[in-house]
């Protein structure tokens, strides 16, 4: 048998969920016992290592090139997928998509509603700012747990997951749009648009090549970053540009290509590299009122996480699929959004640039960090276990109770997991 090439082999094995977990993983454990290690004072000096050109004010530091321009192309690839949902895939359809939406939303307002009660709770009113560090759902995470632990369930559950994990960066990029924009240098930021619009129209061209795609898209990027608005959302409008159906003849739309072509570089190079940037907190020192674990944003972060999480999203499912007449997709019960609810409550990456971009105060965006990195540990290790337990169980023939018997579900994993 003819060996595999190296190329393809290796994008094969970035392409996958599970590999973008593991890095995930990896590059937050390194990050966190670098810096809580008798070298940590390494780590801080190669995270605050000050590269680019002064002039164009891009002289930033590493730890912030990761958070502005390597989460870009993550965000790329989600405007990608977010595009191709709601032309082709699950969100094309309203009645269909009607349940996971509904339930992005209550998976959002609740853990801002719960880490608010929190902090309020504990006097502590200047924390009122990371709201919404609780709200984000980390798609590649949420996926790559999925993967590991869903194996027998349905698919239809990966597709409500992603779904709900879609609609839920898109608000929380709406929410970093709005609320986390300070000062907006309106000129930088049309020229950016129009940067965004040149890319649209050349993107569908029989011109659209890498070659002139990608400085324009560096151009939109630099001149979002100017503008003030988080240049992420260069990356999300960028993608959103890309078309999601076949064009000039072609066999596959040019967003499944590309997202095929940048994902692997974005689960194997720049959510490892935000991720070992920005989880690097600093414990040592004690729990004293000066320690990151002494914040009330602590244990908000993590409620609204492991349990507002769940609670917003099986609530206004039961509420939806109760009083509004709508359904489930067939193959999904109410069961199954238990360890769905708590893969929501996986939040890391968005997760971790809201608290960079919420708080000033060095203790304070650091307790709101290690607490996102506690929440998504418990979220995970909960879902994991529910969904071994979920995968075990006998299903109905009618799980979504909509009368009707459910068709053959194909599942996760290509056969039943015998366990």
């Amino acid at each position: 048998m003819a060996r595999t090439p190296a190329p393809s082999a290796v994008r094969r094995w970035a392409s996958r969920e599970t590999t973008g977990g593991a890095l995930l993983i990896a590059a937050a454990a390194l990050a966190l016992l670098w810096a809580n290690s008798p070298w940590r004072a390494a780590y801080d000096a190669v995270a605050h290592t000050v590269v680019g050109p002064a002039a164009w004010h891009l002289d930033l530091d590493l730890a912030h090139w990761a958070a502005d321009g390597l989460l870009a192309v993550f965000f790329f690839t989600v405007g990608l997928e977010l595009k191709r949902e709601i032309v082709v895939g699950s969100l094309r359809d309203p009645r269909r998509a009607a349940v996971p939406v509904l339930a992005a939303v209550g998976g959002m307002l609740v853990p801002a509603a719960l880490y608010t009660a929190v902090v309020v709770a504990a006097g502590d009113t200047g924390a009122l700012s990371g709201w919404a560090i609780p709200t984000a759902t980390d798609i590649a995470f949420a996926l790559a747990v999925l993967a590991i632990f869903g194996r027998g369930l349905p698919v239809a559950i990966r597709t409500f997951l992603l779904t709900l994990a879609v609609v839920d960066d898109l608000l929380a990029i709406v929410v970093i749009a709005v609320f986390y924009t300070d000062d907006v240098a309106v000129g930088a930021l049309a020229l950016a648009l129009v940067a965004v619009a040149v890319f649209a129209v050349l993107v569908r061209s029989s011109c659209a090549h890498p070659v002139l795609l990608a400085p324009l898209a560096l151009v939109a990027w630099g001149l979002m970053h100017a503008s003030g608005v988080h240049a992420t959302i260069a990356g999300v409008l960028l993608g959103l540009a890309v078309p999601a159906r076949p064009v000039r003849g072609e066999a596959a739309d040019r967003a499944h290509r590309y997202e095929q072509a940048v994902r692997p570089w974005s689960a194997v190079v720049a959510l490892p590299l935000f991720a070992f940037f920005s989880a690097g907190v600093t414990l040592v020192g004690g729990p004293g009122d000066g320690s990151p674990l002494a914040q009330a944003v602590v244990p908000a972060v993590v409620l609204g996480l492991v349990v507002g999480k769940v609670t917003g999203i099986l609530g206004v499912v039961a509420l939806a699929t109760r009083s509004a007449r709508l359904r489930l997709p067939d193959g999904i019960g109410l069961r199954d959004l238990l360890p769905v609810g708590l893969l929501a409550g996986i939040g890391f990456t968005v997760s971790l640039l809201i608290a960079e971009l919420s708080f000033t105060d060095e203790s304070t965006a650091a307790g709101a960090k290690i607490a996102v990195l506690a929440g998504t540990t418990l979220s995970a290790a909960a879902a994991a276990v529910l969904l071994r337990w979920d995968s075990r169980r006998a299903r109905a023939a009618d799980m979504n109770d909509d009368g009707v018997p459910d068709p053959p579900q194909p599942v996760i994993g290509g056969a039943p997991d015998d366990g």
